[in-house]
């Protein structure tokens, strides 16, 4: 009825073209206002916060009206099943972290969020509801600091062979995206040639059994104290035997050990020799293997009350599934007992126990005498 009224007074008015032009865009004017569509003005910048710290997220609306205004969140990779948060300023999710407030001077909604946790990181749409299939969006992203976390598909441990080529692996997850870098037990020096590398993939190329132990893939992206995983990479070789004394001299009736040291893996089988004959624990030998490590085996022989058919070359001998390995050492006859192990206890010829300072004294004397002849 006013637009009428309003048309007939331009219409009925009396005056030039110019005025009736003046009053019909007044005119559209006043009818668009009334129809503008809702649009959003503001919207917060990406938040970047830590766990247990708060936000505002705050939306500028113009022109909303009637139409519902809504808070929804979504996860970063968009394919999370949208959750409604608030409807205008009344929550739709239950949860008294979260609260939403309206500034109707300004037309802003605010939703504040307390004690921020890891799983409010996403984010968060503004929408205004013009119909069921059309609306007017915008959007913020929270992003939530948090500790390294290397995840189940790095490498946990390796078992290769010798001359292989090895790809170690370590992936991680945080914010701000973790860096990753590799060291050594010990500080050994890497395949790299250097002590600590950079990077989510270490290669080892034509390992050898030097590169074999545990490696440390480390995490760090300044929030908490990083991340770290041990990685046993175990070489598989063939036995090397090394004897720390090739020959060895003892007096009739004497105990003596005879000692290999060997580096295999896997573990090898252990077998002592004399003149090629396996010999065994009995009243003559005791054998004895001691393992230090994975790779690391001492195997020793003890030759018990030596008689002169016992003097002569013994061969200690290591096999597994990648090679075999042998070793000599030498017994051979000496006048004077050689401690250890001639020293613990002695004579066993007439049963005749003699004590370690016995043979000093003796040893002594005989000396004094032919200096002296």
């Amino acid at each position: 009825m006013y637009l009428h009224l309003f048309i007939e007074d331009c219409v009925e008015t009396k005056g030039s073209k110019m005025m009736l032009y003046l009053c019909l865009s007044l005119l559209l004017f006043d009818f668009a206002k009334c129809q503008r569509t809702p649009t959003i003005s503001y919207i917060s910048q990406e938040q970047i916060t830590d766990i247990g710290g708060e936000v505002d997220l705050e939306c500028s609306v113009q022109y909303a009206g009637e139409y519902p205004v809504i808070w929804m969140k979504t996860d970063n990779s968009g394919i999370s099943t949208p959750l409604p948060i608030s409807s205008g300023t009344a929550l739709i999710l239950r949860d008294s972290r979260f609260s939403v407030s309206h500034d109707s001077l300004t037309s802003t909604f605010k939703l504040k969020i307390k004690d921020i946790q890891e799983t409010d990181a996403g984010v968060y749409h503004c929408k205004v509801l013009l119909s069921v299939q059309n609306e007017v969006s915008a959007s913020v992203d929270l992003l939530v600091r948090r500790p390294p976390i290397i995840t189940a598909n790095s490498t946990s441990s390796l078992v290769v062979g010798e001359g292989d080529d090895v790809q170690l692996e370590c992936f991680a997850i945080g914010y701000p995206h973790p860096r990753i870098s590799w060291r050594r037990e010990n500080n050994a020096i890497l395949s790299t040639g250097a002590s600590i590398f950079r990077g989510y993939v270490l290669n080892i190329t034509n390992v050898q059994k030097e590169d074999r132990g545990t490696y440390y893939c480390v995490a760090e992206n300044g929030v908490g104290r990083g991340a770290r995983r041990n990685i046993a990479v175990e070489v598989e070789f063939k036995p090397v035997i090394t004897v720390p004394r090739p020959r060895l001299g003892q007096a009739l009736q004497y105990d003596m050990d005879l000692e290999c040291h060997v580096i295999a893996y896997p573990p090898p089988a252990l077998v002592w020799m004399k003149d090629n004959v396996p010999l065994s624990n009995n009243q003559h030998y005791s054998i004895s293997n001691f393992a230090t490590a994975d790779e690391y085996t001492d195997t020793t022989i003890r030759v018990i009350t030596i008689e002169k058919r016992q003097y002569g070359k013994y061969t200690c001998k290591a096999t597994n599934r990648l090679g075999t390995a042998e070793a000599e050492v030498e017994l051979f006859e000496s006048i004077i007992p050689v401690c250890p192990p001639a020293c613990d206890l002695v004579v066993y010829g007439e049963a005749v126990k003699v004590a370690t300072s016995t043979y000093l004294i003796v040893f002594i004397a005989m000396n004094f005498i032919w200096m002296n002849y």
